[in-house]
């Protein structure tokens, strides 16, 4: 355990952003997943992937993703539904 009260804080700090960071990844794994649902299902696959890529995009800005990672989850998002639509 943590002895100095900066390295208790840094701790508490750390756990915050893991939850944070977490909860942020399962929204973007369920907007992908919505994405790829929209596409074989009768709703507006357009409008999933515009609001996957803006949570991705937010992701990216908060450093939760890297940002060619979550450029290449955007394109690949894309991708296959410019395929599927074809």
């Amino acid at each position: 355990m943590a002895n100095h009260k900066s390295a208790i804080k840094r701790i508490t700090q750390n756990e915050k952003r893991r939850l944070r960071n977490r909860m942020v990844k399962s929204r973007v794994k369920t907007a992908i997943k919505t994405v790829h649902a929209a596409e074989t299902g009768s709703a507006d696959p357009i409008g999933q992937l515009r609001s996957a890529q803006s949570l991705i995009a937010k992701a990216a800005k908060k450093g939760v993703f890297h940002r060619k990672t979550a450029s290449r989850k955007i394109s690949r998002l894309a991708k296959r539904l410019n395929r599927a639509s074809a």
